[in-house]
């Protein structure tokens, strides 16, 4: 009698969900985001990269407003891996002790410190799987460090844009990676770059988690969402009197 061989098979790739709205759509969405506000800034105060990527790896359930106040002091003494290590770590956490969870993350700012300093010769790098290898470093900090400080396209998902993705059905992912990589196949190349801080704001100042401002919302007439309060609000009748400043 012959001896059957078990076929194994491969298991086979996840398939993403796809965006609900249309590449034309998709232009015209972020189209508006782009004359509604040119050129998007982070709320996250700092100096350098060092004091960017600190400021990201604190702001972790956290508000930026409440990292800027904490680490306004903070910075003006300590805006190298070397001043933040000379510092020490019990005066890291009294400047940082009015932000969540500051004990932890005033551990992971010596860390990352110490290991910035003998693994990357005090430079932050521009590389994001190099980024993740830091204490306290995810791949949404590491995304917005390349971006902001690097200038590299990327798409930081936090709380506001998995939300977004969501209930917009921009990105309908179960997880941030998946957010993040339909957003990423879905949007525009030529508006990538600004992507993730216009959908941020979007969704801290607009989209809201408790309830949407579809009133003051510049894509209402193109939003799936079924929690849409209104059709054409005056947002939209007022968006050709936005400059693009």
């Amino acid at each position: 009698m012959k001896n059957k061989t078990k076929t194994i098979s491969k298991p086979r790739k996840k398939r993403l969900a796809r965006s609900k709205y249309s590449s034309g759509e998709m232009h015209e969405i972020f189209s508006r985001f782009k004359k509604q506000r040119a050129e998007p800034k982070g709320e996250l105060d700092h100096v350098n990269a060092f004091t960017l990527l600190v400021a990201v790896v604190l702001s972790a359930q956290a508000t930026d407003v409440g990292v800027n106040k904490a680490t306004k002091k903070l910075f003006a003494i300590a805006d190298t891996p070397e001043k933040m290590l000379t510092l020490g770590e019990d005066a890291v956490r009294e400047h940082i002790r009015t932000i969540g969870l500051y004990r932890n993350k005033a551990r992971n700012v010596m860390a990352l410190s110490k290991q910035l300093i003998e693994e990357f010769d005090s430079e932050v790098p521009s590389d994001r799987d190099m980024l993740v290898t830091l204490p306290g470093v995810g791949r949404k900090t590491a995304n917005v460090v390349v971006s902001m400080a690097f200038g590299q396209p990327t798409i930081a998902v936090d709380t506001h844009i998995f939300r977004l993705g969501n209930r917009v059905g921009l990105a309908p992912g179960k997880t941030p990676d998946e957010v993040e990589a339909i957003l990423e196949k879905a949007i525009p190349e030529e508006f990538l770059y600004h992507a993730h801080h216009w959908l941020i704001l979007h969704g801290r100042y607009i989209c809201k988690a408790r309830k949407p401002d579809c009133e003051a919302c510049i894509i209402a007439d193109l939003c799936k969402s079924k929690e849409k309060t209104c059709d054409v609000p005056a947002a939209i009748i007022s968006l050709d009197r936005i400059g693009d400043g």
